[in-house]
C-alpha cells in the first residue's frame, strides 16, 4: 500500500507548528489532561501526509492505524495524521469525516481506537465562526487524533470527571479570549482561521 506520509526532515515547520500548538494550547492550558504524559514520554507519532485527494488521506490513515495498533503503547500511544496541503475548508473536512469513521470499521478498529478531528476553521454547530469556545477543537492544520480506547479508559481512570473537561475547555478560552489565544502565537489566528505567517 502506497503511503503519503513524509518523512519528517521534509516537514521541520509543519511538525514544529502542531508541537507548539500541543505544548501551548492542549497541554499549556490543560485542554486535555491526559496530553503531558505521552507528550513527556515520547509517545505521540506525528505523521504528516502529502494527500492531495480524500482517497490519499483514507489511505494514509489505514497505514497509520495499522501502524499505530502493530505496536506496544508504550513505545507509541497515540498519532497525529496531519494533512499540511489539504482539507482547508472546514465544511469539506467535516463532511469527509464519516468516511473516516468508515475506514476505522473496515480495519475492525472501532472499540479499539478512536478518532478526533481538529481543524484551523473548526466550528461547533450553533455558534458563530469567531466565537472563542470553537479554538478548544482547532489546530494549525487539519489533524486526525489517533487514540487508543484503553489508553482513554486509564485516563478516565485517574481522572474521574473526564465528562467535565469539554465544559471546563469552554470556561478556559472565554476566560483566555481572543488577544490571549494570539498572544499564544501557535496558530490559527483568530483573526483569519488561518496559521499566522
Amino acid at each position: 500500500m502506497k503511503s503519503h506520509t513524509i518523512e519528517s526532515s521534509q516537514n521541520a515547520a509543519v511538525l514544529s507548528d502542531t508541537r507548539t500548538w500541543l505544548e501551548r494550547a492542549v497541554i499549556g492550558l490543560n485542554l486535555c489532561p491526559f496530553a503531558k504524559s505521552v507528550h513527556v514520554k515520547g509517545q505521540i507519532h506525528y505523521a504528516v501526509s502529502a494527500a492531495i485527494s480524500p482517497q490519499d488521506l483514507l489511505q494514509d490513515l489505514k497505514k497509520e492505524l495499522k501502524d499505530l495498533v502493530a505496536l506496544d503503547s508504550s513505545v507509541r500511544d497515540t498519532t497525529l495524521l496531519i494533512a499540511s496541503d489539504f482539507m482547508g475548508d472546514f465544511l469539506d473536512f467535516n463532511d469527509f469525516l464519516p468516511k473516516v469513521d468508515k475506514v476505522l470499521r473496515g480495519c475492525k478498529l472501532d472499540g479499539i481506537i478512536q478518532i478526533a478531528s481538529f481543524h484551523p476553521q473548526f466550528q461547533f454547530a450553533g455558534t458563530e465562526v469567531d466565537d472563542i469556545t470553537n479554538y478548544t477543537n482547532r489546530a494549525p492544520y487539519p489533524t486526525l487524533h489517533l487514540i487508543r480506547e484503553a489508553s482513554i479508559d486509564r485516563a478516565v481512570e485517574a481522572f474521574p470527571q473526564a465528562e467535565t473537561i469539554f465544559e471546563a475547555n469552554m470556561q478556559t478560552l472565554k476566560e483566555l479570549g481572543h488577544a490571549g489565544w494570539e498572544a499564544l502565537a501557535v496558530g490559527p489566528s483568530t483573526m483569519d482561521g488561518k496559521m499566522k505567517p
